[in-house]
């Protein structure tokens, strides 16, 4: 669940798709938004944030000043698969000394693992792809379920 916060917080979306979602929650909280841009996007002065992805290397962006030391920031991006481009975002954010407190991701690929290098830092996911790893589990209405960590998914 994203979390809703006494202090001020900032969400923050990930070029491009980060910003159909960003705003939207940053409005319906009451934050404010930052966009994290790829190189060379933004005027004026930046920090920016390399990082590794599985076909390659890019960079996130953000304008100095965005974001203040002490300040609390969510990260809203599409997509969470080997976890490079949240894992930036996060360094980004830390080296300027916010702390954040969550990363929201619209569709998320577990198989991959990019979770772990997040830091700890919760992540929401609003859609996983179903998995069937055991489909021994017993018909539920007729309908043949397959069994993954105690949750009955469809088989349809």
């Amino acid at each position: 669940m994203i979390v809703l916060l006494t202090r001020s917080i900032y969400i923050l979306g990930v070029e491009a798709r980060g910003f159909m979602f960003g705003p939207s929650v940053a409005l319906a909280i009451g934050a404010k938004f930052v966009p994290l841009r790829k190189p060379r996007k933004l005027p004026g002065e930046v920090i920016s944030e390399a990082y590794v992805l599985e076909y390659g290397t890019d960079c996130l962006e953000m304008h100095v000043g965005a974001v203040q030391p002490g300040e609390r920031a969510l990260v809203i991006d599409d997509l969470v698969a080997t976890g490079g481009t949240l894992s930036a975002a996060i360094r980004l954010l830390e080296r300027v000394g916010a702390e954040v407190v969550e990363c929201a991701c619209v569709v998320g690929l577990r198989e991959v693992k990019g979770q772990h290098r997040l830091n700890g830092k919760p992540l929401y996911i609003l859609v996983e792809p179903r998995q069937q790893t055991n489909c021994s589990a017993p018909s539920v209405n007729g309908v043949e379920t397959c069994r993954r960590d105690d949750v009955y998914l469809s088989a349809t």
